[in-house]
């Protein structure tokens, strides 16, 4: 899906919000995987979009169906003994390049440091708030499932799949044009929408208990010493 110019530049002041990389020569490209908030289990329900400048500077863009999880055949049999890799979310600069996935065909493999969650419980839900992370090259490539697959299943032990395989090379003329261009490194981009709705989440719940606490402390502090809840300057406001 062709993606306008409008939704690029939100992207690009998201992106320049958490002081992540924005290229900008001619069909040099940003790849930007975006874990949705939808916790189905074993769906591509995740997008990519690729965005870069043509000749002429204009922007251009394409959206992809992906997912950036790992199926539920590998949550429950890990082939780590730490757990199944689910990719954090951050930007990997230059730790991909065009190399062959399992020996079988052209990807973005991976070649510097990333850093996963170890979902280690072995069942199926994505568990990101108690596993821990580690950091290293771990195979996180950036491939293609089936010709239109309808479930991740055994596509994804933690990489970033594409649903369809049309998509896919789509997708995989754009890097060989930039390999050309600027030599095979690439950036990942992955920005997660859970974890920003976790954190939205803590804090709600922090903000809540300290509320209480307060509200708590100043019942007591009127109780104890034997004073109306309500000071009577406010009852005669109120009056």
């Amino acid at each position: 899906m062709q993606v306008s110019n409008r939704n690029i530049q939100s992207l690009v002041a998201s992106l320049n919000k958490l002081n992540y990389e924005v290229y900008t020569r001619p069909y040099e490209l940003n790849i930007v995987g975006i874990r949705t908030n939808n916790t189905t289990p074993n769906s591509f329900d995740d997008k990519l979009i690729v965005f870069y400048k043509d000749d002429k500077g204009i922007n251009q863009g394409k959206e992809y169906q992906i997912t950036t999880d790992p199926g539920t055949y590998w949550l429950q049999k890990p082939m780590n003994v730490d757990g199944t890799a689910i990719l954090k979310e951050g930007q990997y600069v230059k730790a991909y390049g065009v190399g062959k996935h399992k020996g079988q065909y052209d990807a973005l493999t991976q070649k510097k440091n990333v850093t996963v969650y170890r979902d280690y419980d072995r069942n199926a839900i994505l568990d990101f708030n108690n596993g821990k992370e580690t950091t290293g090259l771990y195979g996180i490539n950036i491939h293609k499932a089936g010709s239109d697959s309808s479930s991740v299943n055994k596509w994804s032990a933690g990489c970033q799949v594409f649903k369809r395989e049309a998509d896919f090379n789509e997708f995989m003329n754009l890097a060989k044009k930039h390999k050309e261009l600027y030599g095979n490194d690439f950036t990942y981009t992955l920005i997660d929408e859970r974890a920003y709705n976790r954190k939205v989440k803590r804090y709600s719940t922090y903000t809540g208990a300290i509320v209480l606490g307060v509200v708590a402390a100043y019942v007591l502090y009127r109780t104890y010493n034997k004073l109306p809840l309500i000071p009577e300057f406010i009852k005669k406001r109120i009056g």
